[in-house]
């Protein structure tokens, strides 16, 4: 084997192997077994042995739980982060006498930067954290070489509808969230004026702050709202498979995974949204040096 090895390698031109070598530095380490991971739970959807039906069954029935497990308490959050939110940034900018960047500021917060983040957040820690407990488990029950020996392929039947399901609610529930936050928020911020006399001395109508919203919306706005939760979504389910998957045979070692893939959830998910939010940093600068 090592002979063969030596042989390909020396066929190689000066190029192929540099690239060679970097292909094998990044397999070794977690990111390149991530992605590997998630790129065999795509190829397997193509196997020759597959079954559309069954598929699409665990598909779904991944999709409906990250969905209902998820909800209540992401519906809560959301209506009040976007309370809050609504009430702090138009308070804010009436008194800096800065109105037209009411729109503006709430897109930047709610759309583009917290609702996702804090959406996988709450997917990592319900969701993720489930799926790396129920895979981890299956794992030490020796259910995964089960399924094996009787010729199923576990990546395919575990991972994949994990994946793209856990993928798909991930991109629902972040649409909820925002539309909760925004929706939501605005009829409790209205409660809050009505009960207590208009104490945080916020004007607003459901006219002015629809309008303000949908006049700081882009193209890209609508575009990275499906891409950004589909990508956490993907990092979020993926990493909770992997962290199952490589437990080690010992009851006591699921909680340690389970911890494990919650927060690295987390790392992962906000180094993404950095890389990804570097399309809108011009326009954050033009838009702080106008303000000032």
């Amino acid at each position: 084997m090592q002979d063969q090895q030596l042989k390909n390698w020396q066929k190689m031109t000066p190029i192929g192997r540099v690239f060679h070598s970097i292909g094998l530095f990044i397999l070794k380490r977690r990111i390149g077994q991530l992605i590997t991971l998630f790129l065999r739970s795509i190829a397997s959807i193509f196997a020759s042995n597959h079954n559309f039906k069954t598929d699409s069954r665990n598909i779904i029935l991944q999709t409906f739980f990250t969905g209902i497990e998820i909800f209540p308490p992401l519906f809560t959050v959301a209506t009040l982060f976007g309370t809050v939110t609504i009430i702090e940034v138009i308070s804010l900018m009436g008194k800096m006498g800065m109105s037209d960047f009411v729109g503006n500021l709430l897109v930047v917060t709610i759309i583009r930067e917290l609702g996702p983040i804090i959406t996988a957040f709450l997917i990592a820690g319900r969701t993720g954290s489930s799926l790396t407990t129920y895979i981890g488990g299956m794992v030490i029950n020796s259910e995964v070489d089960a399924l094996a020996t009787m010729g199923i392929n576990p990546i395919r039947y575990l991972v994949m509808p994990s994946v793209i399901g856990g993928s798909i609610a991930t991109v629902i529930m972040y649409i909820i969230f925002s539309s909760s936050a925004i929706g939501f928020g605005f009829l409790v911020t209205k409660g809050i004026i009505f009960i207590t006399g208009n104490a945080p001395n916020v004007q607003i109508t459901w006219h002015y702050l629809s309008t303000e919203i949908l006049k700081a919306l882009t193209v890209p706005d609508f575009i990275f709202a499906i891409i950004k939760p589909l990508i956490f979504g993907i990092i979020i389910t993926t990493n909770a498979c992997y962290q199952a998957l490589n437990i080690q045979r010992d009851i006591r070692q699921v909680p340690k995974a389970t911890s494990r893939s919650v927060i690295s959830s987390f790392l992962y998910v906000v180094l993404a949204d950095v890389a990804l939010s570097a399309f809108y940093f011009i326009g954050y600068m033009q838009n702080l040096s106008t303000m000032i």
